[in-house]
């Protein structure tokens, strides 16, 4: 199949490309995909990704209302058009609860900071019409509200910058490190796989970077245009983190209960190990992230190679002891203070037959 292409995009963007794409599939039936991915300037995986998510579109819940659209790989077909066409069509129904739940995320999406002033002003004439259909039922919705976390308002920022091709400036909050950087950023997505990310360019590191959304403390739009070089967008459907080829080579030695670290993160090979372990090779552009790994893993695992990294792990893991023998040093000094008293007597045997000191 052709590449991927090299342009942002985003969620609106591909909600838009996908009514478009009703229209022009229900024009040209049997048209083939090199044919339609052309015309939508799109690549061919992103079109196929796109007859995925069409099945489950349609008037209705009800089987025959939904959108009958299949691929052989060389054209695309759709069974039933009727299913949308006008005398098919029945007039929408919301029961009380669903006009309730629409008004509230309708009215609470309304007051996302960085939504664009069309899309508002759009937004809050459907949320009128909506509430003049549903009567009685739109009290409901006036006596409730949603407050969104800080998220929300990253997204926001996000999403515009996205849509007005503008650099991010962001305060962002890295665990691995346990520290709070400031870089900008030419955002070229977002990507929602458990937690929302923003997927960038990041002119500190001068490298792609993926940047959870939940971990930004502070973000401003800049009035510089995003100008993300000339890369090919990933597949994620598989895993959010994918390490290139050119990133740090890692090697880890796990024992037998150590073994779940080949499951949770990519590598490049797994070797057993007489013990029943592995020895595992894997790629990161972080390789310092691994430290905390390693503290997880105690005595099931070590880090092997890079020797930098290996030895800083071994710090970690002494410092981490040491903290711990100070609190319980701490903790046994303040039991025998309250066993004792604060005025108790001190002896001190320096001889036999020496009294209290």
């Amino acid at each position: 199949m052709a590449g991927k292409p090299v342009r942002p995009v985003n969620a609106i963007d591909q909600t838009r490309r996908m009514l478009s794409l009703v229209t022009y599939l229900k024009e040209r039936p049997g048209a083939r995909v090199e044919d339609v991915a052309r015309a939508f300037g799109i690549s061919e995986d992103e079109l196929v990704s796109d007859l995925d998510v069409l099945p489950m579109c349609g008037t209705s819940f009800r089987g025959g209302d939904l959108l009958d659209i299949d691929t052989d790989g060389e054209r695309i077909w759709w069974h039933n058009p009727a299913a949308l066409a006008a005398e098919a069509a029945e007039p929408l129904r919301l029961a009380a609860d669903e006009a309730t739940a629409l008004l509230v995320a309708a009215r609470a999406v309304s007051t996302l900071p960085g939504l664009r002033e069309s899309d508002r002003q759009a937004l809050l004439r459907a949320t009128a019409k909506v509430e003049t259909a549903a009567g009685e039922a739109a009290g409901a919705s006036s006596r409730l509200s949603v407050t969104f976390e800080s998220e929300g308002g990253v997204f926001a920022d996000v999403d515009r910058a996205i849509a007005e091709r503008r650099r991010l400036w962001i305060r962002y909050y890295s665990p691995a490190r346990d520290e709070v950087t400031e870089r900008e950023i030419d955002p070229i997505r977002l990507v929602s796989v458990g937690h929302t990310y923003v997927e960038a360019w990041c002119r500190r590191s001068e490298a792609r970077r993926t940047f959870r959304l939940d971990r930004v403390a502070e973000i401003k739009i800049l009035d510089e245009p995003s100008a993300p070089p000339e890369i090919e967008l990933r597949d994620l459907s598989e895993a959010l983190v994918q390490p290139a080829a050119e990133d740090p080579e890692v090697v880890i030695e796990v024992g037998p209960g150590g073994r779940w670290v080949a499951e949770y993160y990519p590598h490049d090979s797994a070797d057993e190990l007489p013990d029943g372990g592995l020895r595992i090779t894997l790629r990161t552009p972080d390789p310092a992230s691994l430290r905390r790994l390693a503290l997880r893993l105690g005595r099931d695992g070590r880090i092997v190679s890079p020797p930098e990294l290996a030895d800083s792990a071994r710090r970690a893991a002494r410092e981490a002891l040491a903290a711990y023998d100070g609190i319980e040093a701490a903790r046994t000094a303040g039991v025998a203070q309250d066993v004792r008293g604060p005025h108790a007597v001190r002896t001190v045997p320096d001889g036999p037959g020496d009294g209290p000191a």
